[in-house]
């Protein structure tokens, strides 16, 4: 076969007789398309070639189907693409009557083998969108119910440790309260610092309107230690410190150690969720703490650059602002969230499934779930002891 001039490839072709085409004949057996030219890649991928073939198919349109007979055997040659190209305009099914030569119905048969049917779209009715909600319901109640398993295992645990605290995993809880708590100083103190400083700026373009500058002591002290100090410490917590247990309980389960702990006869329950459980009990106390501290460090600094509302007042004026009660809540609301964050990143890790997407899936659930839960107790903590703490 020539070269084709790549500048004129369809003047060339329909010089040579090449151009791909489909032509109506009439036959003794009624009407029949012929398929004439050459449909090959090297033909087909000219854009003026192709533009025009596709034209044509566009003109012929129905009569693709009115004429029961296809004849492809004056075709100069034929390729896969071209193949295709005759597979898609048949609708993608056999024609009544197809005249071939054994190795076109070849090429045919592999693309007609190969070609991906797109399923019909079904929008889903109302009993889909019911048995959807159905099984996402089933999932959350799934969930809670392994989520109240472990928290029983972990009675248990506790009870057992107190029988017999020289066999207790020690040396995990202090590995845990270093990795958990000593590690996630710097950011927690950083974004404490940074909260406390706007807080104190958009309070202080309020109170400047009314005169009552000082009581941005009682504002910054009330919902900092109060509300946002742990709720912000927990949250850190949960997306830092969360997700790394569930990553590592969860790379376990795909490195297959989880298998040789029930060979072995170790609880897991003892050896992975309890001394993660302990070192969050003891950790969010003090970090919330840490983090209250370092907000209330910026937000006195913002109060003094803002307001003139000097340290020295600040600190005088904050016991007398916010009661001690309101630290005691903060420290119980602490305690909860953090034994909850371990508990949650345990319960997602250990139904991680042997393979990294589950492992991601894990994770992101974890961190979502443990973010939610925290809001959710907080409110929960808030409705309870609103009258706790509170000046009458």
């Amino acid at each position: 076969m020539t070269a084709i001039d790549p500048k004129h490839p369809q003047e060339d072709f329909a010089a040579r007789g090449l151009v791909p085409r489909i032509a109506r004949q009439d036959t003794p057996e009624g009407p029949c398309c012929a398929v004439l030219g050459v449909w090959t890649a090297a033909e087909l991928t000219a854009r003026p070639v192709w533009e025009a073939l596709m034209a044509s198919l566009q003109a012929l349109g129905g009569t693709a189907y009115q004429a029961p007979q296809w004849d492809l055997r004056q075709i100069g040659q034929l390729d896969h693409l071209g193949a295709q190209v005759l597979w898609d305009h048949w609708g993608r099914r056999w024609p009544e009557k197809l005249q071939v030569l054994p190795a076109q119905r070849v090429v045919l048969e592999r693309v007609a083998q190969f070609s991906m049917v797109r399923p019909p779209v079904v929008h889903p009715g109302w009993k889909d969108r019911y048995h959807a909600f159905g099984g996402t319901l089933l999932q959350i109640v799934d969930h809670v119910g392994g989520l109240m398993r472990l928290i029983g295992q972990l009675l248990l645990d506790l009870v057992r440790l107190a029988r017999h605290p020289q066999d207790g995993p020690w040396r995990d809880v202090s590995g845990h309260l270093f990795h958990i708590g000593a590690t996630a100083l710097p950011i927690t103190a950083l974004v404490g610092f940074l909260i406390g400083v706007v807080l104190a700026y958009l309070i202080s373009q309020q109170l400047r309107q009314f005169g009552a500058d000082a009581f941005i002591v009682n504002i910054l002290g009330i919902s900092l230690i109060r509300e946002l100090g742990p709720v912000l410490a927990a949250i850190l917590i949960a997306g830092r410190s969360g997700s790394a247990i569930t990553a590592q309980i969860g790379v376990m389960r795909v490195t297959e150690e989880l298998d040789a702990m029930r060979v072995m006869g170790i609880a897991r329950g003892y050896r992975l969720v309890m001394p993660r459980a302990m070192a969050l009990a003891v950790v969010m106390p003090l970090i919330s703490v840490w983090t209250t501290l370092a907000a209330l460090l910026g937000g006195m600094l913002a109060s003094d650059i803002a307001m003139d509302v000097t340290p020295s007042f600040f600190i005088n004026s904050l016991p007398g602002a916010v009661k001690a009660a309101n630290l005691f809540l903060a420290t119980g609301k602490s305690v909860v969230f953090g034994v909850l964050i371990a508990l949650i990143g345990c319960h997602f890790g250990l139904r991680v499934k042997p393979n990294t997407e589950s492992l991601g899936r894990g994770t992101t659930a974890s961190v979502v779930t443990s973010i939610t839960v925290v809001i959710l107790v907080d409110a929960l903590f808030a409705v309870l002891f609103k009258s706790v703490g509170v000046r009458g």
